[in-house]
C-alpha cells in the first residue's frame, strides 16, 4: 500500500502506478464498509471541493457532492455559465485563484479537442489537486468504479478474464470516447483479456489504443480489436457495451449520427448475452443508457446487469481519491 498522495491530480489513471491504484481500491472498499455500517469518516472536515461543470450531470454531481459531505467537507457546484470564463477567465486563472479558495478542483469538460487540454491548464497552475470528472479523452472515476465492480464480482485476481468493451448504437447524441478509452487503459493494467469491438468508423484514439496494448503486454493480458458485434460477446466474462461518437472519422455531430444509423442492430439483448461465457457474463454500462436502443430492458434490468452496483461504486472510488489527495 502506498501512503503519500497529498496534492496528486487524477486526470488519467495512466499517470498512477498500479500500486497506487491498488491503494485507491483498498481505501474505496474500506470507505464502502464504513458507509454500510454507518461509521463516521470525516477525513476531509472543513475541506472544500470546487466542482466546475461545462456539461450536465446526474451521477457525477450527486456522487461527488454526497462523497464530500460524507467525508465531512463541502462540495461547491459551479456551472460554467455562471462564471466569467466566457468573459476572459483562463484555465490559468481558474487554477491559480480557485486553488487558493478551495482544497480541490474537479472539472467536467468534454468538448472534443478542448476538454483535456483545459483541465491540464488548470492543473498546471493550481496548488491543490485537480480531479477529472470527465473530459474528451478520459473518464478516470468511471473506469475506477468499473474495475471495483469487476473486483467485487470476480475477486481481485482478474488475470485471464475477458472484458469486451464494445460500441453500441444510440440515437440520443454523439457521446464522448472517454469512458471506453479509460476502461481499456485500466483493465489492461490488470492482466485481463481486453477486446475492443467497434465499427470501422468508430475507432478510439490511436495513442490510447497503443498504450492499452503496451499495458496488456506488461501485465500478461491481451488486447485485440474486433469489428463484429456478436463476436465480441463470445465467451466474454464481462460485456461493457455503450455508444460513442465517430470523432476520429468526422467532427460533425450530424454526420456522425448518420454514420451510426448503419449500426442500429448493435444492441445488447438476451440472445447476445447468451453468447457470453456459459451464458452468465455480466453486463456493464456507465449510464445513462438509451434503453431498447443500446441495450434491452430485459438485459439492463436482468440478473446479469451490474449497472447499479457500478453506479454506486462511483461514490466510493471518488471518496477514496479525494480522501487520499485533498489532505
Amino acid at each position: 500500500m502506498q501512503t503519500y498522495f497529498a496534492g496528486r491530480d487524477m486526470i488519467t489513471t495512466q499517470e498512477w502506478t498500479t500500486d497506487e491504484l491498488n491503494t485507491v481500491f483498498d481505501v474505496a472498499l474500506e470507505l464502502k464498509r464504513k458507509r454500510a455500517l454507518g461509521e463516521p469518516h470525516p477525513y476531509l472536515r472543513d475541506k472544500v471541493l470546487a466542482m466546475l461543470f461545462f456539461f450536465s450531470s446526474t451521477r457525477t454531481r450527486v456522487s461527488f457532492e454526497a462523497g464530500m459531505a460524507q467525508l465531512g467537507g463541502h462540495a461547491e457546484y459551479i456551472d460554467h455559465r455562471t462564471t466569467q470564463i466566457a468573459h476572459g477567465d483562463t484555465g490559468k486563472e481558474i487554477g491559480a485563484i480557485i486553488g487558493r479558495y478551495c482544497d480541490g478542483i474537479a472539472i467536467r469538460q468534454c468538448d472534443w479537442g478542448i476538454g483535456n487540454a483545459y483541465i491540464r491548464s488548470v492543473a498546471e497552475h493550481s496548488r491543490v489537486p485537480v480531479l477529472n470528472m470527465q473530459c474528451d479523452y478520459y473518464h478516470p472515476f468511471q473506469a475506477l468504479a468499473d474495475m471495483l465492480t469487476i473486483f467485487e464480482r470476480f475477486g481481485r485476481n482478474v488475470q485471464g478474464l475477458t472484458l469486451n468493451v464494445s460500441y453500441a448504437y444510440a440515437a440520443s447524441y454523439q457521446k464522448p470516447l472517454s469512458a471506453p478509452q479509460s476502461l481499456i487503459l485500466l483493465a489492461s493494467r490488470y492482466g485481463m483479456n481486453v477486446r475492443l469491438t467497434r465499427p470501422p468508423e468508430f475507432k478510439l484514439m490511436p495513442d490510447i489504443v497503443e498504450q492499452a496494448q503496451q499495458n496488456a503486454e506488461a501485465s500478461g493480458g491481451s488486447f485485440e480489436i474486433l469489428d463484429d458485434f456478436d463476436a465480441g460477446f463470445e465467451n466474454a466474462d464481462i460485456v461493457y457495451a455503450k455508444s460513442w461518437g465517430a470523432m476520429l472519422t468526422t467532427t460533425d455531430e450530424q454526420e456522425s449520427a448518420e454514420i451510426a444509423k448503419k449500426y442500429t442492430d448493435w444492441i445488447t439483448d438476451e440472445r447476445r448475452m447468451s453468447l457470453t461465457r456459459n451464458g452468465e457474463g455480466i453486463f456493464m454500462h456507465p449510464l445513462p443508457a438509451d434503453r431498447n436502443i443500446e441495450v434491452t430492458d430485459a438485459v439492463i434490468d436482468g440478473p446479469q446487469s451490474a449497472v447499479y452496483d457500478e453506479a454506486e461504486n462511483r461514490l466510493h472510488v471518488q471518496k477514496s481519491v479525494m480522501a487520499l489527495t485533498m489532505r
